[in-house]
């Protein structure tokens, strides 16, 4: 009990010197945002946690989803010794070090143990294959995560006996709200400032964080921590005053309004125009912007079977390769393919028969009698009866 009075206490004391994303880490299930796919009531995770009867998992995501955070919850509700070692730093002493603790806590304490592996990708093979008993047999609990996708980074054996969750980027909307809890929390936020944050300011640090909380919260404390407090003691955080903090500027971009479809209409029509430096800058202003990744390449997709069709049978390949790509690795890097799409969708030659050959068919079958099917054509699988 000592030894676990004197951790809560030096994580405490940390925390109050660290960055506003890690104080401000969610210390229950009910104060984690997103994530409802695996964690709202009665999904497969959330009742494993409860029942304390979680498996060990590996938690896979991009950075700022809250791997670590569920880690430390997970924890906290198991009563389980919370042990995180880096896959970057640690070597195979350590690693046989921590197992045999925690084989011995549990013989003599009864106690268990959550060994949370950050970034557990970074382990070589053998760093890998020494858990492998131990997870089996139940000494400790392994939480493993990764930015990277398990099945391709993990070794195959450890991914076998652990269960396996995604983690997704959070929304604007539920970054927002991270912010304005940050501002109003007293103890670990910034609520004993006087902050007055513009609806646009908020929206901006949301948006540029790409589903980052750690990123946004911090970005957050930078800005309010800088700036210079008004005659009434208030801090003005301003659009100009996010811009600074997430070192970004702001672009006239609603992702659900005009500014979303008239852009997307402008970067389709300069791929269609053959205008490669003009859909590079659409492609570049909606990057910039925090248009979903996903969406762009969904639209390279559509263009090269409408507008590139017969003429280069091998556009749609890339483009569906292009979509598969970006979904393997993410912003920022997403781009990178997305650019190599755009420029090969321009280069190409065009032709719209196929789709031009589909609409006029379905135009004819809305506006005439529909037709029947040969008898030449049809599945014959028996002797026609000539009479009918």
């Amino acid at each position: 009990m000592h030894d676990l009075f004197e951790e809560k206490q030096e994580i405490e004391t940390a925390d109050s010197a660290a960055p506003l994303g890690t104080r401000m880490r969610p210390r229950s299930l009910e104060q984690l945002v997103g994530q409802e796919h695996i964690l709202a009531p009665g999904k497969l995770l959330r009742r494993a946690i409860e029942a304390d009867r979680l498996p060990s998992v590996i938690f896979s995501g991009p950075p700022g989803t809250g791997k670590t955070t569920l880690a430390r919850i997970i924890a906290e509700i198991t009563h389980a010794k919370f042990i995180r070692i880096s896959g970057v730093e640690s070597n195979v002493a350590e690693m046989r070090r921590v197992i045999a603790a925690a084989t011995n806590r549990l013989r003599t304490s009864g106690q268990k143990t959550i060994l949370f592996i950050d970034e557990i990708h970074h382990f070589n093979k053998a760093q890998q294959d020494i858990l492998l008993p131990d997870v089996e047999s139940g000494n400790l609990r392994l939480i493993g995560a990764t930015t990277y996708n398990p099945f391709f980074y993990v070794n195959s054996a450890l991914v076998s006996r652990s269960q396996v969750f995604r983690l997704e980027p959070l929304s604007v909307e539920q970054l927002e709200q991270l912010i304005d809890r940050a501002l109003a929390d007293k103890e670990r936020g910034l609520g004993n400032y006087n902050v007055k944050m513009d609806k646009e300011a908020r929206g901006h640090l949301a948006k540029l964080s790409d589903g980052d909380a750690r990123k946004c919260l911090n970005a957050l404390e930078i800005g309010v921590l800088t700036t210079q407090a008004d005659a009434r003691d208030v801090v003005h955080f301003t659009l100009a005053v996010a811009e600074e903090s997430i070192q970004q500027k702001a672009v006239v971009y609603d992702r659900a309004g005009d500014a979303h479809y008239d852009t997307i209409s402008a970067f389709i029509k300069s791929m269609r125009a053959s205008d490669e430096k003009g859909a590079m800058y659409w492609l570049a202003k909606m990057l910039h912007a925090g248009e979903d990744f996903r969406f762009i390449a969904r639209r390279i997709v559509v263009f090269a079977s409408e507008d590139i069709g017969l003429a280069d049978p091998e556009a749609l390949p890339l483009a569906i390769a292009t979509q598969q790509a970006v979904e393997f690795v993410g912003m920022p890097e997403a781009r990178i393919p997305l650019a190599h799409a755009t420029a090969y969708m321009c280069r190409a030659p065009k032709n719209r028969e196929a789709y031009d050959a589909l609409n006029g068919a379905s135009e004819k079958i809305e506006m005439e009698r529909t037709k029947r099917v040969p008898e030449r054509l049809k599945n014959i699988h028996f002797p026609v009866n000539p009479e009918g």
